[in-house]
């Protein structure tokens, strides 16, 4: 690639390279204007064209020429000064894209965990705004029930062996699971235990804190924060616990027909 299809512009300071056709793809934009020479506001420098505005806005601006796409990061809140700087430049499709500031806002992700302590058993909801949450979690949760083996003649004289039976939680909606764990007593007057697995978490728990504090961890691992608990019945031992991920928006895409 020449050194004529390259054009360096420095703006407010910072220095940006980019291709000719990159920054002339608008052909009725101040931009396209300014690298033609129609615009005698703007001037070469030693080499850089100097525009006296904010650098760090025109780096989306830039990344907007790139790909069509406007993607901003989680805490950006200078919507009104981008758009200002859209119009300065005449970028009406980037403008249009501004205008749907509503979507370019983060999004939260919400989780709580209801946690019930009765004697020997623990018993867990989870309730999540995002049904992706809700189906990830129902991927990596696995309740384990005891159940006595088939006998042999051999096994007369002896207790019983017992076998793991996994099941999945259950899904009551789309966005919410339930699932327990511990000793209960069966009808038989033979005590059945549920375990509970989480993955990656091989382990195998009855106890229900220890469960619980295991859930805990897999949601501070996927980037949900703990912003809340509280004691919904002392009684029972209920407690809520309420997590909070911030959605990172999608892309927004210009309209194709909007380019010329």
């Amino acid at each position: 690639m020449s050194s004529q299809e390259l054009v360096t512009l420095n703006v407010g300071g910072k220095i940006f390279t980019t291709k000719f056709s990159t920054i002339k793809q608008f052909p009725a934009s101040r931009l396209t204007r300014m690298i033609d020479g129609r615009d005698q506001e703007f001037k070469m420098i030693g080499g850089q064209i100097f525009v006296d505005r904010d650098g760090v806005l025109f780096s989306f601006i830039l990344d907007f020429l790139r790909t069509h796409q406007l993607l901003l990061p989680t805490d950006f809140s200078d919507h009104l000064r981008l758009q200002r700087e859209a119009l300065f430049y005449g970028l009406d499709p980037l403008v249009d894209l501004l205008n749907q500031e509503h979507l370019l806002q983060p999004r939260p992700a919400l989780v709580e965990v209801h946690f019930l302590s009765q004697n020997t058993q623990a018993f867990f909801r989870v309730f999540g705004s995002c049904s992706k949450t809700i189906e990830m979690l129902t991927g990596r949760i696995t309740m384990f029930i005891e159940q006595p083996s088939a006998p042999t003649w051999s096994s007369n004289s002896f207790p019983p062996q017992m076998t793991l039976l996994p099941l999945p939680p259950q899904r009551p909606s789309h966005h919410d699971l339930v699932f327990q764990c511990g000793s209960d007593s069966a009808t038989d007057n033979q005590t059945g235990v549920r375990y509970v697995s989480i993955k990656p978490d091989n382990r195998k728990l009855a106890n229900g804190t220890n469960v619980l504090g295991l859930l805990i961890d897999t949601l501070l691992m996927e980037g949900f924060h703990l912003v809340s608990t509280r004691t919904l019945s002392s009684e029972d031992k209920s407690e809520c616990y309420s997590f909070e991920r911030i959605k990172r928006p999608e892309a927004l895409t210009m309209n194709k027909t909007l380019k010329s």
